[in-house]
């Protein structure tokens, strides 16, 4: 037995004087207090909702994987269901684009022979005497400022091509598009004609569409429209002139200082030529209204 007579199974059993009585080991009392602090009830109550609370958290677990995976396999199901229906609308929708630019098309060359056909009319039947003349004269300087003929003539063709790569590099004025391959806005190419104006142009063209009046340049989300019409990279800007004055002052303007920032910052391609011939197309014509007093004659 131990020095505090606790509970030893073997004690007294191997070997003992004869006709003496055999000793039953017994708990101790004492090493009982020092060693069980709880009676065994309560460590087998205390033991039970241990055991609950880890068996439901794995359920609540086994649950959440069971949704989560019912929810994917919804998912992808539905995914595959609409796929066939998504692509028919897309197929759908580019066959009505390219249906509306046929008619669109077509449209506009049909305008583009009536317009002659009544500039033809109009000559014959004013080119008789002088006050006729002087009224075609008129009306073709006329029809010049408005951008309504073409032009053919000398002049200078800046050509500017988008790099498609965007570098993580700092305008030094205005940032580009975030997350943007897109480089050139519509904001260089405004600064671009309006320098060839102001360098001598007397006709510019942005993407084969003739600038005039109501002609604008405006960013559409990832793309360029100049009169509501998209143009893309690499961009062509026609601007008929005096040659060689137009490409001097344009040298020298701030739409050209700020193409080639732009060519050195982002790889933008920029290329200026002269040359003879260049042909703009005629422009749109548009009714102009006025603003009128309501009840006013």
């Amino acid at each position: 037995m131990s020095s505090l007579g606790g509970y030893d199974p073997g004690s007294g059993r191997s070997a003992h004087a004869a006709n003496s009585p055999t000793p039953i080991p017994v708990p101790s009392l004492l090493r009982s207090l020092l060693t069980d602090h709880l009676d065994p009830g309560y460590a087998a109550a205390a033991q039970s909702p241990r055991r609950r609370g880890r068996t439901a958290d794995w359920t609540w677990q086994v649950l959440a994987a069971v949704v989560v995976a019912a929810v994917f396999a919804l998912a992808w199901s539905q995914a595959r269901a609409t796929a066939p229906g998504v692509r028919e609308s897309q197929q759908v929708l580019a066959g009505s684009v390219r249906a509306a630019e046929t008619t669109t098309d077509e449209i506009a060359a049909r305008r583009n022979q009536l317009a002659a056909a009544v500039d033809a009319e109009r000559r014959s039947r004013l080119a008789g005497d002088a006050e006729g003349r002087r009224l075609l004269t008129d009306l073709d300087t006329a029809n010049f400022a408005s951008a309504a003929t073409p032009v053919i003539g000398p002049g200078l063709t800046v050509t500017v091509t988008d790099p498609g790569v965007s570098r993580d590099l700092t305008d030094v004025s205005k940032q580009r598009v975030q997350g943007s391959r897109q480089v050139i806005l519509d904001r260089d190419l405004q600064l671009v004609v309006n320098s060839l104006w102001v360098s001598g142009a007397e006709a510019v063209s942005v993407g084969g569409v003739r600038i005039g009046p109501n002609v604008t340049i405006r960013q559409a989300g990832g793309g360029i429209l100049v009169d509501n019409q998209p143009i893309f990279s690499p961009y062509a800007i026609l601007a008929v002139g005096p040659p060689h004055a137009l490409a001097d002052n344009f040298d020298h303007s701030s739409g050209l200082q700020r193409l080639r920032l732009l060519e050195a910052s982002y790889g933008v391609g920029v290329s200026v030529t002269a040359g003879d011939g260049l042909t703009l197309p005629a422009g749109s014509v548009r009714d102009i209204n006025y603003a009128k007093e309501i009840g006013a004659k």
